[in-house]
């Protein structure tokens, strides 16, 4: 049985070819990259309570959720980023992959606004006493933290949000698989009770959240 999969003939494989498909941008988003971190960026960045980190390596790439209460990330008087490395489950998939190769991509979501904050660079890991015990949450200091030296920043702007309608949501929706489902689902191995997994999730991660 043949199961290689058909040569696709709309695929785009050039530069030149996706130009065709798309108009040129016009000069504001071209215009709007800032290469230093400035007032209006830190603030927005202090409001910010969530962000998520790119990464790549040879295990493939990886977007890793960041969250705490909101200025969670510390921008420092040189406009590098230092960001905690709060408990989670020691995958470690982003500080390995800054290991091999040290380029991030970080965005900023506020809830509530529609636009988010693109930031680019190069990050280390340190786990320096003087960094790390700034990040001090209900006694427990994190283990390391992220510094990342900003190259480039700039807006995106409102409407992949304002299309998803993501703060618009006001409970889970309905039939939505839990964690414990996924997890179960993903593993297959049958050594998962998912019904079990949810009902103490709330306890364990109230334990375990830092």
């Amino acid at each position: 049985m043949d199961t290689q999969t058909p040569a696709d003939p709309f695929a785009v494989t050039t530069e030149a070819r996706l130009r065709d498909l798309y108009d040129q941008p016009l000069e504001g988003p071209l215009k709007k990259v800032a290469y230093r971190m400035e007032a209006t960026a830190r603030a927005w960045i202090a409001a910010s309570p969530f962000c998520i980190i790119s990464t790549v390596g040879s295990r493939g790439v990886h977007a890793t959720p960041r969250g705490d209460a909101p200025g969670f990330v510390a921008v420092e008087p040189d406009g590098s980023l230092v960001i905690p490395d709060r408990r989670g489950n020691n995958r470690l998939d982003a500080l390995r992959d800054i290991l091999e190769d040290n380029r991030v991509s970080v965005i900023f979501f506020v809830p509530g606004a529609s636009e988010v904050l693109r930031v680019h660079g190069t990050a280390r890991i340190t786990a320096d006493p003087a960094l790390t015990s700034r990040f001090v949450e209900r006694g427990k200091t994190p283990t390391t933290v992220l510094v990342v030296t900003v190259t480039e920043l700039f807006m995106q702007c409102a409407k992949s949000i304002m299309r998803s309608r993501l703060w618009d949501g006001k409970a889970r929706p309905e039939g939505l698989p839990t964690m414990g489902q996924l997890i179960a689902s993903h593993r297959g191995d049958g050594q998962v009770d998912a019904s079990a997994y949810d009902r103490d999730a709330p306890e364990r991660l109230k334990q375990t959240m830092y």
